[in-house]
């Protein structure tokens, strides 16, 4: 029996009624997928936030952190101590100076922790930043000046006007920083 293309298994029509691929070893692509040879399994943290808390979140490479101010953190040297766990599960602990934080050269952690100080508006959404810091690890650093451009130039190819005013606003709060120093 055929309907509309689909065959009785549940399959297109002109696949018949095969079944699941099975590669040499037995398995199924998705058991392959989900089991990489040698890899440990994917594991996140979450830190809840607090009341002392700046930020608390992460991106999807598994980086997950939190985000408090130092002691010692004074109005004209803020300073921010950042926790949490790396892409591959390791802990790390990073002291974050505000004001040396340069948005041309800087890592994602440098960011969140500039972001979260200014109260930079995030639209109802996670972050202000542009959606490529999604695959970011700890110790990866980029122009986010470059990738502010380069979303803004995107939303606007797309006639995404309100999405590319959004990070237009985002990226002046950034320009308005480095241009305070």
């Amino acid at each position: 029996m055929n309907v509309n293309g689909i065959g009785t298994a549940g399959y297109p029509a002109w696949q018949g009624a095969r079944k699941a691929q099975q590669n040499a070893a037995g398995r199924s692509f998705a058991e392959q997928v989900n089991n990489v040879a040698g890899a440990k399994p994917h594991t996140s943290i979450v830190y809840m936030k607090t009341d002392d808390m700046l930020y608390s979140g992460g991106n999807g490479t598994g980086l997950s952190f939190y985000i408090k101010y130092a002691e010692g953190s004074t109005e004209d040297d803020p300073t921010v101590i950042a926790k949490g766990v790396d892409e591959n599960g390791n802990e790390f602990e990073q002291t974050i100076h505000i004001n040396k934080i340069n948005p041309r050269n800087a890592s994602l952690v440098e960011m969140t922790a500039l972001e979260s100080y200014m109260g930079v508006d995030k639209n109802g959404g996670l972050t202000s930043l542009p959606p490529e810091t999604g695959m970011m690890g700890l110790h990866d650093r980029t122009n986010f000046m470059d990738m502010f451009q380069k979303q803004i130039s995107d939303m606007k190819l797309l006639s995404q006007k309100k999405a590319a005013a959004y990070y237009q606003y985002s990226m002046q709060a950034y320009w308005d920083f480095m241009n305070k120093k």
